[in-house]
This record gives structure tokens, C-alpha cells and sequence, in this order.
């Protein structure tokens, strides 16, 4: 008797550890709460290519706002230069991104069916030089060393443009690409003499001490654009109305990152893995450093960047704006984003 008892006894614990283990297992608890959430987990997903400048401020914020939306789901994701960046759009890695408008020029000239559907910012770049030095124009940087982020970059044009206006011609200053977030180390160790670049990498040499503002994009050319939101074709005619929330995301982000500067530095810095305070400084010092509205482009302005872009010899075809502009998902009446603050600043 004493030992059928024992038996029984192990039979009852080895049923209740294998109801353990499948309660474990199936975890009942949760399917009732994901029966109630299963929207998020329902809802497509769309990343979109930006670099850690805030030209493309628009694109970290509406990533920050869709978290909570019960529509689209908008990844942000990072890359460190324009090059990389093109590539993987012609791979097909990536199908919408924020890019220079000269090089969104270049793909549709080179046969990669994009389009430009918004902007992403306006002004936010400055000419930075040492902050010791006696420069005071681009005729004190004949003979020296100047980055800027792309030869298909609006810096460069506009540089070209500075410097005919300023009687310097094109082989008295060394042009180098590099990288944004390299520039102010660069600058600081004095490998460059000067760069032209969007923020916060300018003020990051300010803030650190090693560069001082030559010239501020916005002076050179008022409301001055560097960047655009491109999207490949192909994602436009499947999915139009997922490329719709995105204009429509990043025109409110833009709207709300004009009345809510210092909230805006807390919710993209850990994208841009930039300090806050730096980012702050950028989007209040002055606060039209950088602007967000005026968002949608005009044929003129886009033609004036082709046409120089032709000039300076990195385009040499007059794509026609119908061929490049996709104005139909820009919305009439821009609201700001509704932003919750609860988890900004956290890392991602």
C-alpha cells in the first residue's frame, strides 16, 4: 500500500509539471491582452532612410509618433552618408528615404524610378571654419581643404555658386566628400579647413570650441533646401495610401517641430545619437537656423538645383518636373502631430 501511494503520488507531480510546463509554454495569461493590442502587431511597416542631421528631423519624429498610431508604422532608419544610402535604394533595400535633391536628380537620371514628394527641411546648414582662423570668405580658403557631404549635395552647388560670385575659381580650393558626423572632428584636428554641412554638425564645432559660422545657408540663399523625401515608384502604386500617412506624418511632424523646438531635441536625439542639449541648441540659436514649413517644393526651385547641378557637371540631363515631382499626397490643411512626450529621450 505504501508503495502504490508513492507511485501515485509521482504520477500527480509528473501531470502537474508537464501542466506547468505548458501553461509556461502557451502563456494563456497573454493571448486574452494580445487579443486587445494585436492592431500593433497587425499594422504595416515602412521604413524610411534618413541621415543624423536635422534636415531630416521630420523623419525621427514621425517615427516617434506612429508608435502609438493605429495606422502605419513608420521605422526610421540610420545611415551615416548619401552614397551608402543611394545604393541600397538601387538594391532595392530601401524604398523611401530622406536624400540631397541633387543625387534624388542623379537616380531618376540614371534610371532609378523615384520621385520627389516633399522636402524635408529648410535652411540648417552653415559653412563652418576654424574658429581661430582669419577666414572671413572662400577667397581665404584658396589653396585649402573644404568637406562637403556629397558632390551631389546643394552645399556643393551653392558653394560653386559662391565662389564665381566671389572670383575664385574651381581648382583654387581642395573639395573632399566626407561623411557628416566626421566633419567637426576633422575640422578640429585640422585635417579641413572648412566644411558646408546640415546640422547639428556645424554646431557641434561651435559648441566644442574649434569653429566658428563663416556663412549660414539661409543668408547665401534664403530658404535654402538640402534635402527631400524620395520614394521608388513601385511602393507609390501598391501602396498609395501608406505613402499618403507618410506625407502626411511628415508634414505634421514639421508643424509641430516648429512650436515644440526643445521637446523636438528630446525625441530625436537618441536617433541621431546626438547629445540633447547640442540638438536644442541647433533648433533655438537662433530659432530660424532651421525651418520646417514651406515643406512642399516648387517646379522653380527644383529646376534652378537641376540646372546647376547641369552647370557644375554631376547632372547632365533636364528631367522634366512632371517626370520628378509627385505633388498629390501633400495635404491641404496641416495640423501639428499629435506627440506623446511620455517616452521621449529614451533609448531606441
Amino acid at each position: 500500500m505504501f508503495r502504490s501511494s508513492i507511485i501515485v503520488r509521482w504520477s500527480m507531480a509528473v501531470v502537474l509539471f508537464l501542466a506547468v510546463v505548458s501553461l509556461l509554454r502557451f502563456k494563456p495569461w497573454q493571448h486574452k491582452s494580445e487579443q486587445g493590442s494585436t492592431w500593433s502587431d497587425r499594422r504595416e511597416v515602412l521604413k524610411v532612410a534618413f541621415l543624423p542631421v536635422t534636415c531630416h528631423l521630420t523623419c525621427p519624429v514621425t517615427d516617434f509618433a506612429s508608435k502609438a498610431s493605429k495606422s502605419t508604422r513608420f521605422e526610421s532608419q540610420r545611415f551615416t552618408d548619401f552614397p551608402t544610402m543611394a545604393e541600397s535604394i538601387k538594391a532595392g533595400r530601401i524604398e523611401a528615404a530622406f536624400m540631397i535633391a541633387p543625387l534624388a536628380m542623379k537616380l531618376r537620371e540614371e534610371g532609378v524610378p523615384v520621385k520627389i514628394l516633399y522636402l524635408g527641411h529648410r535652411d540648417g546648414s552653415e559653412v563652418m571654419v576654424g574658429k581661430n582662423t582669419d577666414i572671413k570668405s572662400l577667397r581665404d580658403l584658396r589653396g585649402k581643404t573644404f568637406a562637403i557631404p556629397s558632390r551631389y549635395s546643394n552645399q556643393n552647388l551653392v558653394i560653386q555658386k559662391l565662389m564665381e560670385e566671389q572670383g575664385v575659381s574651381a581648382d583654387e580650393i581642395k573639395f573632399v566628400e566626407m561623411p557628416p558626423p566626421d566633419m567637426p572632428g576633422a575640422l578640429a584636428a585640422k585635417a579641413i579647413d572648412a566644411y558646408f554641412v546640415g546640422e547639428p554638425f556645424g554646431a557641434k564645432a561651435e559648441l566644442d570650441g574649434s569653429g566658428r559660422v563663416l556663412y549660414y545657408a539661409k543668408d547665401i540663399w534664403p530658404h535654402f533646401i538640402s534635402c527631400v523625401l524620395v520614394v521608388h515608384e513601385n511602393l507609390i502604386k501598391e501602396h498609395p495610401t501608406q505613402i499618403a500617412e507618410l506625407v502626411r506624418g511628415i508634414a505634421q511632424s514639421g508643424e509641430w517641430a516648429e512650436t515644440h523646438r526643445v521637446d523636438a531635441a528630446k525625441v530625436v536625439s537618441p536617433y541621431f545619437r546626438q547629445d540633447e542639449k547640442l540638438v536644442c541648441y541647433v533648433l533655438t540659436e537662433p530659432p530660424d537656423r532651421v525651418s520646417y514649413r514651406m515643406l512642399n517644393p516648387t517646379d522653380q526651385e527644383m529646376e534652378q538645383i537641376r540646372d546647376m547641378g547641369i552647370k557644375a557637371g554631376i547632372l547632365t540631363t533636364k528631367v522634366e518636373m512632371k517626370d520628378l515631382l509627385d505633388r498629390s499626397f501633400v495635404p491641404k490643411d496641416i495640423k501639428a502631430a499629435d506627440v506623446d512626450m511620455t517616452t521621449a529621450g529614451q533609448p531606441n
